[in-house]
């Protein structure tokens, strides 16, 4: 019974391992415009400190008025939303991604960020 627990503990991390693994690839697309590191804006806002900020605050970056307006919380439910289809969340936004189909994918990237953002 004890060789399963251990089994069955090491399958749960090792899954883990592959969910982060496949959302720190999924964020490669990301990084071309996004930082995670704090003070870092590109072409897009650093996404350090990202979940429960307003969108649209991010210092020293211009944002979209429809951005600004927003009143979005990021939380996981709201990011999901967004990187699902940014256009229908916040419609003329200047993020020039048209969203993230495979929901394993999205689920993994959004899984990244909540750490990898801290």
């Amino acid at each position: 019974m004890r060789n399963l627990l251990i089994a069955g503990l090491l399958c749960l991390a090792a899954a883990g391992a592959a969910a982060q693994d496949l959302g720190k690839k999924a964020f490669e697309q990301c990084a071309a415009c996004h930082s995670l590191k704090a003070g870092e804006n590109g072409v897009g806002p650093t996404l350090h400190g990202l979940l429960g900020s307003t969108a649209g605050t991010v210092e020293g970056f211009r944002f979209s008025g429809p951005m600004k307006r927003s009143g979005i919380v990021w939380d996981e439910k709201t990011l999901t939303e967004f990187l699902r289809n940014p256009q229908a969340v916040v419609p003329n936004t200047r993020m020039p991604f048209s969203g993230m189909t495979d929901e394993a994918e999205l689920k993994a990237l959004v899984a990244y960020l909540a750490t990898a953002t801290r």
